[in-house]
């Protein structure tokens, strides 16, 4: 299913929290909940993040290795601060996109559900592997 994608301008105010025209509705929903919408969720963190760590690198009058220290702890920081609220997050770009609340978390358990099943069949094709 084709969803239609926000240009770079639409896609940068997302990343920064901002909301996106209705439709772009079903993109939402499948950027917070495809496949991969972990690592999507951290470049979004890291987006957020750029302009303090060019200001950090600009601006501050220390020593450029302390600059780029700085900047290095502050990432991880970030990383971890939203890597603790990834689902949380993500489920609060869906409501904001139009769906209801837990959306994201059935759609992401019934995925987990599916592979977990398509897992356990390869080892009970022709009775392979099975206890029963």
């Amino acid at each position: 299913m084709a969803h239609r994608r926000p240009n770079p301008v639409q896609w940068t105010w997302y990343a920064l929290g901002g909301g996106l025209p209705p439709a772009f509705k079903d993109w939402v929903l499948a950027d917070t909940t495809g496949p991969g919408w972990a690592r999507r969720h951290l470049l979004r963190a890291v987006v957020q993040l750029t302009p303090v760590l060019v200001a950090v690198l600009l601006v501050v009058p220390v020593p450029l290795a302390y600059r780029v220290s700085a900047c290095g702890g502050g990432v991880l920081l970030g990383l971890l601060f939203s890597a603790a609220y990834m689902t949380e997050t993500s489920e609060h770009r869906a409501v904001k996109a139009g769906w209801p609340p837990g959306t994201t978390r059935r759609i992401r358990e019934a995925r987990a559900e599916r592979r977990a099943v398509e897992r356990g069949a390869r080892y009970r094709q022709d009775g392979a592997g099975s206890y029963d």
